[in-house]
């Protein structure tokens, strides 16, 4: 979700790349909560991290955005760059009805749609 409204918000300033700790599916809540924001990942391809150390990329930022308990995995990247770190409830985890599950994700989605949007406020000439 980070990603999408990366690009989205973001324009051409940013390349973004998303990848997780495992690869595996796009969560579907995930897929669904974005498409009522109007923004289509169900495309979108599921990466692990180690294939970015692999191919030895470099960021100026590396955003990881793990939740509390899964914090201590999140990945290390070499190089100068600026770490940021953003805790979100991970959806995956969700439990409850499929309705409470989905509310739960969307509120992920608008605190993480709000942390994009203040990061990107700290470039100032953007209009968001």
């Amino acid at each position: 979700m980070a990603e999408a409204f990366l690009k989205k918000l973001g324009g051409d300033l940013f390349v973004a790349e998303s990848a997780g700790l495992e690869a595996g599916v796009l969560n579907p809540l995930a897929i669904s909560v974005m498409k009522e924001e109007g923004i289509d990942i169900s495309g979108n391809e599921t990466r692990n991290v180690d294939d970015f150390f692999k191919e030895r990329r470099t960021y100026d930022y590396v955003v990881t955005v793990c939740d509390a308990a899964s914090a201590e995995r999140c990945p290390v990247f070499p190089g100068k760059h600026t770490k940021l770190h953003w805790y979100f409830d991970d959806p995956s985890s969700f439990t409850g009805s499929s309705e409470q599950k989905l509310e739960q994700t969307r509120k992920v989605r608008d605190q993480i749609r709000r942390r994009i949007e203040e990061f990107l406020r700290g470039f100032g000439n953007l209009v968001i």
